[in-house]
């Protein structure tokens, strides 16, 4: 397994929180206050440039009201 930051899923899984906060209605502002961390955070997740563990996974899962399996192919 190629230990790759850029990989097909990591892809996926970026554009399907972006995709899940733009539905949902919230700025990455409003996000990013709901985690209690900045915007800067939110964006390097959305831009693939930050990777997230699932327990960070499970908190935007929670915002957005999405199941986990909504972020992974």
């Amino acid at each position: 397994m190629r230990n790759e930051i850029y990989s097909n899923g990591h892809r996926f899984l970026t554009q399907q929180l972006k995709k899940a906060r733009e539905n949902s209605g919230f700025s990455q502002k409003d996000v990013a206050e709901l985690l209690t961390k900045t915007q800067s955070y939110v964006s390097k997740i959305e831009a693939g440039q930050r990777r997230i563990d699932v327990i960070q996974l499970q908190e935007f899962a929670k915002i957005y009201r999405k199941k986990i399996n909504f972020f992974i192919k």
